[in-house]
């Protein structure tokens, strides 16, 4: 059989929904926005992993592009930063129609793939963006934002992050109560980039499906980033989704060590170990080529995704490979053309299509569906919450 026509072939069917991707801070960081500078209608490698040719020669049906903004931006810096990242989504919709179709609803979805268009959706990364207000949660949903990270890499007021010291324990009364007003709004509740426990209390409390948007199996490579086996296995009866990433740090044991030392370099020059602008990629580059650096590759990807079929159930796996997010990916999956080599690679290892269709698409387009409904069913017996952290109880219940 030739595995990589398969793939291609399935994807044309069932294309992949991608659950992370960091095109529009990208953008920010690289030509502040300017498209016409970094016209992504063109083949733009070497300055980015995601264009819209490389999106459709990977099989792209979908995808959530990433409102992300860095944690030292707090406060009303960090909302006002968020609001420029969802406008530049808007801009690539506006300029790319034919090939972008924004999408708010899981039907809305399916309308772009019939018509031949890449679904764009957003999701928030990181619960600072809202400084503490669920009106501004409320305010993100309705210009389209439909999940947010609980936390970025560092913890928030209510929620601890895997990549901080703990401080409230997983999630605050506030935090919980933040989860309960995504679930009324309809909006997903993101737990990569949290804690274990966070993970737990978040699923502890929330009544509608939950994701991971870009977070790989602890069992496999043990990082904090990624979802330990027994937080897996509650997806089963949550109806959330894991999206595998492809961040090699978070899924190759041996790239933890280099990473960790090729941020301390980054810092040494002065840079964010998360810049990915060409100064920041040449430190990089030069670095790697002193200490070379151990590859991840698609088998790497679906070692994960064999291990998170088996934990959670093929019914709550996905795809979220944090393209520009990540200096370096994996052999094979350099980019975002890189889907279907993976596909074929979980085809040699015996993944049927059907599966295979409910990694891709079906899974995330049904949950959420499924946060919709359960979103609709809220509205109908409760109002908005006006909460703030300093209207509830500080402590957590897990270690009040």
């Amino acid at each position: 059989m030739d595995f990589l026509a398969e793939a291609r072939s399935l994807l044309d069917s069932f294309p992949v929904v991608d659950g992370h991707n960091d095109l529009p801070w990208a953008l920010r960081q690289q030509v502040r926005y300017d498209l016409d500078q970094l016209d992504i209608a063109t083949d733009r490698t070497g300055s980015l992993h995601t264009d819209i040719p490389r999106l459709r020669a990977g099989g792209v049906g979908a995808q959530f592009w990433s409102v992300y903004v860095r944690t030292d931006l707090a406060g009303d810096e960090a909302v006002s930063a968020t609001l420029e990242q969802i406008d530049a989504v808007g801009q690539l919709l506006a300029r790319y129609p034919g090939d972008l179709g924004r999408a708010l609803t899981a039907d809305d979805m399916e309308t772009a793939r019939k018509e031949g268009r890449i679904a764009s959706l957003m999701g928030a990364e990181g619960g600072h963006s809202i400084n503490n207000s669920l009106a501004t949660l409320r305010a993100f949903h309705a210009l389209g934002v439909r999940y947010m990270t609980l936390t970025h890499n560092d913890n928030t007021d209510w929620a601890d992050s895997a990549t901080d010291e703990p401080r409230v324990g997983g999630l605050s009364a506030f935090g919980r109560e933040v989860v309960r007003e995504m679930n009324r709004t309809g909006m997903l509740v993101d737990l990569s980039h949290v804690a274990a426990t966070t993970m737990r209390d978040a699923l502890d409390t929330s009544v509608a499906p939950v994701i991971f948007s870009h977070s790989s199996a602890r069992a496999i490579c043990d990082h904090p980033r990624n979802v330990p086996d027994d937080v897996l296995e509650r997806l089963a009866v949550n109806g959330g989704v894991a999206m595998a990433t492809f961040v090699p740090k978070f899924i190759l044991p041996e790239a933890v060590a280099w990473t960790r030392a090729a941020d301390e370099n980054m810092q040494a020059h002065g840079l964010h170990p998360l810049d990915t602008t060409p100064a920041a990629m040449e430190v990089h580059r030069a670095f790697e080529e002193a200490r070379p650096r151990p590859v991840a590759t698609t088998a790497t990807v679906a070692d994960h995704l064999d291990h998170m079929r088996e934990a959670a159930g093929i019914d709550h796996i996905g795809i979220g490979g944090d393209y520009d997010g990540t200096a370096f990916t994996p052999a094979g999956l350099e980019d975002v053309a890189g889907y279907p080599n993976l596909i074929a690679e979980l085809l040699q290892r015996g993944w049927s299509r059907p599966d295979l269709a409910k990694l891709t698409w079906r899974n995330a387009v049904r949950v959420l569906r499924d946060a919709e409904s359960v979103a609709a069913d809220l509205r109908s017996t409760r109002g908005p919450s006006n909460a703030t952290p300093d209207t509830m109880p500080s402590a957590s219940p897990r270690t009040a």
